[in-house]
């Protein structure tokens, strides 16, 4: 019996080791996979002050041999446009978010309550988008003819203000997450629908919601389509659609044998393709990178908090 007792002493000591190098292995694992992640990233903000000359000769580089800020000048050439669309697109995200959240929180609730008659009708108004699509053009003709928004904010922020597969999300947190009991004793205290939602559920639905919120400003701060569709004036040009008008006015300068030498004197002596179009990258994916740490734990507590508890 002590001779049993001491063979699986001895074994506690290897498996106790071959559980430490399993760490170790999967620590080596995730450091490769953040490098190979990270490195594009870093790529990125070397090659746009990398001299254009020498990106042209060798291509991009890790450890470039010439550097300069010509890329990242021919961007900030344009100034006040450039803060005008800033400012512009600082806007549309955050009223965007806010509205698009305050709507989809809403129906979310309203769908996940089994004793509203509405909420099955409701659920399956909500599938049909997925479904069926009118297409771009039908969308054009009835914002621009029907609702006479040509040239307005408003056909920046409406068309992604709410999404099916968010609203999903956000009633999945609602239905697993939130206990049904608190509802109802709420509405035995005498707290109306709204009341209910605005004191109970909105305040447990942060986590959610910061998911969700995240996913939609990113989508807003990239979005240029409905910019290049419906926005003509300049002081409505959102930082997107002025990256674009950049890199056509680069492609124009190539493309152009009569440029006169006093532009690419200015420049410094090239046109600054490819260090140009790494500097509006930094200049687009500068404010997400700032913002995303702050919003990453609630971001995937919002994603999995409701499949864990479900």
């Amino acid at each position: 019996m002590s001779k049993h007792k001491g063979n699986k002493a001895d074994l506690a000591p290897s498996r106790h080791e071959r559980k430490g190098l399993g760490q170790i292995i999967l620590l080596l694992f995730l450091l490769l996979f953040t490098i190979f992640c990270f490195a594009p990233v870093l790529l990125v903000f070397i090659s746009a002050f990398t001299d254009e000359i020498y990106i042209v000769q060798n291509g991009f580089s890790f450890f470039p041999e010439k550097w300069s800020m010509a890329g990242m000048k021919a961007v900030l050439k344009y100034g006040k446009q450039l803060f005008t669309s800033y400012a512009v697109t600082i806007f549309i995200t955050v009223a965007g978010t806010f509205l698009g959240l305050l709507i989809m929180s809403m129906y979310a609730y309203s769908i996940s309550r089994k004793d509203f008659r509405l909420s099955k009708f409701l659920s399956i108004f909500l599938l049909i988008p997925m479904l069926f699509n009118g297409g771009q053009l039908s969308g054009y003709i009835v914002f621009t003819n029907l609702y006479n928004l040509k040239d307005s904010l408003l056909l920046l922020i409406l068309p992604l203000c709410v999404s099916t597969m968010n609203v999903i999300i956000l009633r999945t947190y609602i239905a697993n997450s939130i206990p049904g009991e608190l509802m109802e004793a709420a509405k035995i205290d005498g707290a109306g629908e709204y009341r209910t939602f605005f004191q109970i559920t909105l305040p447990l639905l942060k986590p959610s919601l910061a998911a969700v919120g995240f996913m939609m400003a990113t989508a807003y701060w990239n979005d240029w389509q409905n910019a290049l569709l419906y926005i003509d004036s300049n002081n409505k040009k959102p930082l997107q659609l002025l990256l674009v008008s950049i890199q056509k006015n680069i492609s124009f300068l190539l493309n152009n044998n009569n440029v006169p030498a006093t532009v690419r004197a200015a420049m410094g002596g090239a046109i600054p393709q490819y260090s140009a179009t790494m500097a509006t990258v930094i200049i687009v994916i500068g404010p997400i990178m700032v913002v995303y740490p702050f919003f990453q734990k609630y971001f995937i507590k919002g994603l999995t908090v409701g499949s864990v508890k479900g």
